[in-house]
Parts: structure tokens; sequence; C-alpha cells
């Protein structure tokens, strides 16, 4: 027996990475029966067959599990955000640091495109935020030695929407990548998906890092349902200061008479975009889908 890493997920065949070796593996058929499919970033055993294959045996507890992309054990949300076409929407990045947080993963913030815009606005709102948050070119190579080290020794996803430069930033953090990169459509205004499954790569400073499809903004709801109203407040860390000191111990933070969020919120404590998204995604916590 032997335990290793799945790095990539392919055509029905899981690649794993020991020590030692890289084991091209299948699954057994009692995943399909217990419905847990092996996931890229799993920790697995695996039974060995003959040299460089094998089939998997078991799946190692798991730190978190994400649905699109389809990833587990994730230490950290890499959001790739840009202020120039396809300029990302503030609420679509709020969506993605509470899922983050919610499934115990650390954000940054990556404002790609930087020598073209720099995106004032969107820095300004997540450094204030509190969140590690990092200006980058992928044609100049700004900001790429900071995202390596922000990202050194974590297991991490690079996401964001289509066009803002993922695939871009993992050729210039290692041009040995060549992975394929798309443009932007001008009719529509973003970009064309050009990762097709979801890989780890490995980056300097220990970090493994997976690359994956483009996302919309539906992609939270699911976990979004499994949020508690109540619960919310605790996923915005700018708030944390504030929760607990409303004149009620139930405040929600939305049109509540001496609420401390709200006071924050006007004094400039908290960034008005920030709080929007909270009210926005407040409406949406809880609701389940059937």
């Amino acid at each position: 027996m032997a335990e290793g890493i799945i790095y990539k997920a392919l055509s029905g065949f899981y690649y794993v990475e020991t020590d030692n070796e890289t084991a091209e593996c299948r699954a057994r058929g009692r995943f399909r029966l217990e419905k847990s499919n092996p996931l890229v970033g799993d920790r697995v055993e695996y039974m060995p067959t003959e040299q460089g294959r094998g089939y998997l045996t078991s799946i190692l507890p798991r730190k978190n599990v994400f649905v699109r992309p389809p990833v587990a054990n994730i230490d950290m949300l890499i959001i790739v955000a840009s202020a120039v076409i396809p300029v990302t929407d503030p609420y679509l990045i709020d969506r993605l640091t509470v899922t983050a947080h919610n499934s115990g993963c650390k954000s940054v913030i990556c404002l790609n495109k930087c020598d073209a815009d720099p995106a004032k606005r969107l820095f300004d709102i997540y450094s204030t935020a509190g969140f590690t948050t990092i200006r980058t070119s992928a044609e100049t190579g700004e900001g790429m030695d900071e995202l390596l080290r922000a990202m050194s020794g974590s297991l991490c996803v690079l996401t964001g929407n289509s066009g803002v430069g993922k695939s871009s930033i993992l050729n210039m953090l290692d041009r040995n990548f060549r992975i394929a990169v798309g443009g932007v459509s001008k009719k529509l205004g973003r970009g064309r998906h050009t990762t097709r499954h979801v890989e780890l790569y490995k980056l300097p400073g220990g970090a493994l890092i997976a690359d994956t499809p483009g996302f919309s903004a539906l992609d939270t709801d699911e976990i979004l349902a499994d949020i508690e109203k109540e619960e919310l407040q605790y996923l915005f860390p700018d708030f944390d200061e504030y929760t607990g000191k409303c004149r009620f111990h139930d405040c929600a933070h939305i049109k509540e008479p001496d609420c401390a969020v709200r006071e924050a919120l006007e004094s400039g404590l908290i960034m008005s975009s920030r709080h929007a998204s909270y009210a926005r995604l407040y409406e949406l916590a809880g609701k389940k889908r059937y």
C-alpha cells in the first residue's frame, strides 16, 4: 500500500504523486457505490499493481471540499480580479471570500492587469477589509514574487471570472507550464475558457496550485444555502471588531437601530461595497435549492 496526493484527474484516471513515484490509478467500484468521488488535492492510499500503475483504495480525511472547482484540501483561495475588461464586480469577489472563509481557507486578492489599470478601488476595498491584496501583471511580471511568497507552502486554488488572466499568471510564475491562454471576447466582455480539467502545479517555495475553469456567480449558491443567516456576519472578518456590540443581540446589521456594524460603515471603517455584498448575501443565506 502506498500514500500520495492526487494532482490530476482526467478521463477516469487519477494521477497520484508520492515522494518516490507518480502512479496512474483507477478508482475501485466502491467509490461510486459510496458516492465518494476522489478529487484533485485528495490524499489517498492506493495499491500498486505494476510500475507506475495502481488502484485507489481509500480517501484520507479531508480538510474541505469544493464542488466547483472539484478540489479538496485547499489552504488558500487566490481570487484573481481585474479593473479592465473583464471588470470584476466586488460582489463576485465577496461571494468567494465568504466561500473560502466558510471552508477554512485563507483568501488572497490578486489584482491582475495592473499594467493597464492599478485597480485602486478594488485595492482600497480589500486592503481596508484586511485581506492580503496583491497587484500583479502577467504581462510585465509585476507582483509575481510577492504572490509566490504569499503562497509559500500552501495548496492553493487560483480562481476568478474568465479572462482575468489566471492561466497567464501561472505561465508567468513558471514558464515551463505553457498553459493555453484564451483572449477576451469583445462582444461578451469576458474570457474564453481555456482550462478543461483541474490539475495541481508545483511552484517555487513549495506551493501547489490548481488552475481551474472559469466560474459563474452561481457556483457559490450551494455553499451559501448551507450557511445560516446568523452565521454570515462571522464570514466577514472586517465585521469582527463590531459584532456583538449592537443594541440587539440578534442584530442582522441591515437596518436595525444602534447597530455597531452600520455605525462603522457610516464612519468609513467598513467599505460600503462590503456591506452591500453582505446585505445581498444575507438574503441568499440558508435558502435551500430543490
